[in-house]
C-alpha cells in the first residue's frame, strides 16, 4: 500500500487548551497538506465527534484523546486512538478527567490569590469554568490581561507551576483500560518527557514502558516535534524491541504554542519504520 506522506496524530483544539476550533483544525490541516490526522484534546471526545461529522474529502481522520495520568511511579500522558467515541468506557474516563481538571482549576485560582494576591472578577472566573477543559494557558492568558504576568509563558513558569496539585489524577491503567474497552489503541505520548524538565531515558524508560505494557499499552509516540534525533533513535529502538506501534505528533496548540501543524520530525514515507506502517494499516483498515 502507499502510505500518507504527511501525518500529524497529536493536536489540540479549543475544546481543551488549543486556540483553533475543530472546524478551524480541519481547514488548517488541509492547508498544511496533512493526509492523516487525529485530534487529541485533553480529557475530551467532543471535538472528534464534531470533526467526524464535518470532515469531507480524502483526508483520513481517526479519533483521539490525551489523558493526563499519574501513579506512584510517575506522570504520563496517554493517547487513545481510533476508539468508538460513543463507548461508555471512554466517556466515563473523559468525565472523570474533566472533573479532576475542574477541581484543579479551582485550587489553582485559590493558590494564586493566597500566594500572590492575584484576584479575578467573578465574570472572568465564570468564563474559565464555562470552558470545556480549562488549563494553564487559559489562566495564564487571564493573568496577562490583568497585568499579573508579562506573558502566558511567564505566568505558567513563574506563578502557576508553583502550585502542586497533589495526587488526584486519572491512573494510567484506568486510561489504558478505557481506551482498549472502547476499541482503541493506547499510546504513550512524548515518552521521554516526565514531570517538568524531567527527561526519561535508558533503563528508566525501559522500566516505564514495561510497566505500562503490563496494563495494555500498545504504542509509543516516537516522532515528536520536541524530540532530538538521539531521543527518536532510542524510542525507535524500544519500539522494535517490544514490538510496539509507532505514532508521530506535533502537539499543535494553535497560538498557545510555537509549534506548527505537521512538525513531527518524520522521515519520508518510504523510510517509515515498521511500527508506524502497522499503526497506519490498523487505523485505516488498509492492507
Amino acid at each position: 500500500m502507499s502510505y500518507p506522506q504527511k501525518i500529524d496524530l497529536h493536536m489540540h483544539s479549543n475544546i481543551s487548551d488549543g486556540t483553533d476550533s475543530p472546524t478551524e483544525i480541519i481547514s488548517n490541516v488541509k492547508a498544511a497538506g496533512i493526509e492523516l490526522f487525529s485530534l487529541t484534546d485533553h480529557d475530551a471526545v467532543k471535538g472528534c465527534t464534531q470533526i467526524t461529522k464535518e470532515l469531507e474529502g480524502d483526508i483520513k481522520f481517526i479519533t483521539g484523546a490525551e489523558f493526563s495520568c499519574k501513579d506512584e511511579h510517575g506522570q504520563y500522558h496517554i493517547l487513545g486512538y481510533n476508539y468508538d467515541a460513543a463507548a461508555k468506557a471512554i466517556n466515563e474516563t473523559v468525565d472523570e478527567g474533566h472533573r479532576l481538571r475542574m477541581e484543579k482549576l479551582e485550587k489553582r485560582l485559590d493558590f494564586l490569590n493566597s500566594a500572590f494576591g492575584f484576584a479575578f472578577s467573578e465574570e472572568d472566573k465564570s468564563g474559565l469554568f464555562s470552558l470545556d477543559n480549562p488549563g494553564k494557558p487559559h489562566i495564564g492568558n487571564l493573568m496577562v490581561k490583568y497585568g499579573y504576568a508579562e506573558s502566558k509563558e511567564d505566568a505558567i513558569e513563574n506563578y502557576i507551576n508553583k502550585f502542586h496539585a497533589g495526587s488526584k489524577y486519572v491512573k494510567p491503567d484506568t486510561a489504558i483500560e478505557a481506551i482498549i474497552r472502547s476499541g482503541g489503541i493506547p499510546v504513550l505520548a512524548h515518552p521521554s518527557y516526565g514531570k517538568g524538565d524531567e527527561l526519561i531515558l535508558g533503563n528508566n524508560m525501559d522500566n516505564r514502558l514495561r510497566r505500562l505494557m503490563d496494563f495494555g499499552l500498545r504504542g509509543v509516540e516516537a516522532f515528536y516535534s520536541g524530540f532530538s534525533p538521539k531521543i527518536i533513535k532510542e524510542m525507535l529502538s524500544f519500539a522494535k524491541r517490544y514490538d510496539l506501534l509507532i505514532t508521530a505528533g506535533s502537539d499543535y496548540h494553535g497560538k498557545n504554542k510555537m509549534v506548527k501543524l505537521g512538525d513531527t520530525n518524520l522521515p519520508a514515507a518510504e523510510d517509515y519504520p515498521e511500527g508506524l506502517k502497522r499503526f497506519i494499516i490498523t487505523v485505516t483498515n488498509e492492507n
